[in-house]
Order: C-alpha cells, then sequence, then structure tokens
C-alpha cells in the first residue's frame, strides 16, 4: 500500500510535548506555534486516556488558530476523540497497517524506524512519514536504544521515498547536519521544554531549516 494522505500536513519541525512532572507543555506549545511551529506531537506516555484527550483538545484549537498539525503519539482513540490530523506509532503500538486502515486515506500516520528494512515495511503499511532515531543520545525519554547518529539516519533515509523525521537529541546546531543525510525534518522535545525562552528556540530552528534546504 503506498503511503497516503496528510503528505501538505507533515511540516519540518515537529514539536513533541513535555509532560513530564514539572513541565508544563502547553506554554512551550503555545510559544512554538506563535514562532511558527508547523506539527505539534501530543506525547504523554504517563498520562490516562482522558488526561490524553483534555490536552490534546487544547493542543488541537492552538493548532487550528496557527494553521498547524495536531498529531498524537500511540493512542489511535485518543486522535480520533479529538479530531485531530493523525498517530504516531512506535513498535508496540498499533500495526501502521491497522492504524491506516482505521484513520483512512486522509488521516496523517507516523511511524518509528530504527533500520532501513523496517522503514520500508512502514512505507508498504502506509506510513505518512517516519520518525527515524534515537538520532543522538537524550535525556528526554527513557529507554531508548543506542543512537544511529546521521549515518544511520541517512540510510533510512535512502530507503524509502517518504519523509524523515530525525528525532532524539536534536539540537540547532545538529539540523543542517541532519537534513544534509536525507532527513525532511526534525522532532524536538527537551530542546524547547528546556529552553529559557521557547519561542526564541523555535524560531532559530526554523531558520537552522530554512538554512539547510537553501530557502
Amino acid at each position: 500500500m503506498p503511503a497516503q494522505g496528510g503528505a501538505a500536513l507533515i511540516g519540518r519541525l515537529h514539536v513533541i510535548t513535555d509532560t513530564r512532572a514539572g513541565r508544563d507543555p502547553l506554554v512551550v506549545v503555545d510559544a512554538a506555534l506563535r514562532a511558527g511551529a508547523p506539527v505539534v506531537q501530543v506525547r504523554g506516555k504517563e498520562l490516562t486516556d482522558r488526561q490524553l484527550y483534555e490536552l490534546t483538545c487544547q493542543i488541537a484549537e492552538r493548532c487550528a488558530a496557527h494553521g498547524a498539525s495536531c498529531v498524537v503519539d500511540d493512542r489511535v482513540h485518543v486522535a480520533q476523540a479529538a479530531g485531530v490530523a493523525g498517530v504516531h506509532v512506535g513498535d508496540h503500538d498499533l500495526p501502521v497497517a491497522t492504524v491506516r486502515a482505521l484513520l483512512g486515506p486522509g488521516g496523517v500516520v507516523g511511524a518509528t524506524a530504527r533500520d532501513p528494512l523496517a522503514a520500508c515495511a512502514h512505507e508498504a503499511a502506509g506510513a505518512t512519514y517516519l520518525g527515524v532515531g534515537p538520532a543522538y543520545a537524550t535525556e528526554s525519554k527513557a529507554g531508548l536504544p543506542a543512537p544511529i547518529g546521521t549515518e544511520g539516519v541517512g540510510r533510512v533515509a535512502r530507503a524509502v521515498s517518504i519523509p524523515v523525521i530525525a528525532i532524539a537529541g536534536v539540537t540547532v546546531d545538529r539540523i543542517e547536519d541532519l537534513l544534509a543525510a536525507g532527513a525532511y525534518g526534525v522532532a524536538v522535545i527537551g530542546a524547547l521544554s528546556d529552553a529559557e525562552d521557547p519561542f526564541a528556540a523555535t524560531e532559530e530552528m526554523l531558520r537552522a531549516i530554512d538554512r539547510a534546504i537553501g530557502t
């Protein structure tokens, strides 16, 4: 099955919510959207379905006001209930083909991949884009495998025709190398949630992306 739906909704900078204790994801999301972030992925591993749904609805409203896309991590039913653009699934979530069948051709379906074999399988199953990593070491998410670096990101990007979004340990200084390796864009958590000024940090990342793609 070829990739379907939502290609124009992917964007080159994905802002992933940080719902760890002591963090306020809405403050970061508001700042990032004001700065021009095109995509917000709502992730809340420790949240209940109800909590994640309520957070998603708040973020979806903000995204709509700024013309940005909203994607939910893992939980397809929450994305459907909130009426957002799509879902990003990992290795232990529903299969890509199943999610594609649930969302139909118009939904965004992101999938996690570390290697070309998995990436090609996800593309064949109908993924819209791939989240590829961990590109670098990160403290934003525990239990990740070893980083694959820019070379690993590049191997995946060369194996598929759908956009690759590099994730984990992404900083503004690493954007040029990642896009040069073949990534379409990047996804960030700590680079914004740990920033003193998430608005300025988002602007800086967007400028780095523009420089890397020559615009």
